[in-house]
C-alpha cells in the first residue's frame, strides 16, 4: 500500500463518516476495495471522468479536514510516544529485577501502555 493510499485510508476511518453516502462508496471501491476507475465507472453507469471528480473531491475534502483539526497528526504523535514509552517500559523492568517491587509496578506500566497501543 502506498503512503499516500495509508494516509487517505487513515483519514476516511477518522473523517469518512462526515461525506456523502456516494464519496464514501466511491472511495471505498477505489481505496480499500482497489478498484480502477473503469470498473467503478462501470458497475456505477457513470463516467470514469466522473468517478474521478468524486474521489478526487473526497480526497480534497478529507486532507481540508485534517489541515483543519490535525487529528491524524496528533495521533501519529501520540502513537509514536506510547511505543517509546513501552520501549522504556521494557527497560525499567530490566533494570528493576534485583527489586520485586518495582518490578511489578514496571510490569504494570507496561501492560497498561501495551493496552493504549493496541487500541
Amino acid at each position: 500500500m502506498s503512503n499516500n493510499t495509508l494516509q487517505m485510508t487513515m483519514l476516511f476511518d477518522f473523517f469518512g463518516d462526515l461525506l456523502t453516502e456516494k464519496q464514501r462508496e466511491y472511495f471505498d471501491l477505489y481505496h480499500s476495495e482497489d478498484l480502477s476507475l473503469s470498473e467503478i465507472a462501470e458497475m456505477t453507469g457513470i463516467s470514469r471522468q466522473g468517478v474521478y471528480d468524486i474521489i478526487s473531491r473526497s480526497e480534497k475534502t478529507l486532507e481540508e479536514f485534517e489541515r483543519k483539526t490535525g487529528v491524524l497528526q496528533r495521533w501519529n504523535e501520540t502513537r509514536a510516544e506510547l511505543e517509546k514509552a513501552e520501549a522504556l517500559s521494557i527497560k525499567l523492568q530490566q533494570a528493576c529485577q534485583s527489586d520485586p517491587g518495582s518490578v511489578i509496578l514496571a510490569e504494570e506500566l507496561s501492560k497498561i501502555l501495551a493496552k493504549l497501543t493496541t487500541n
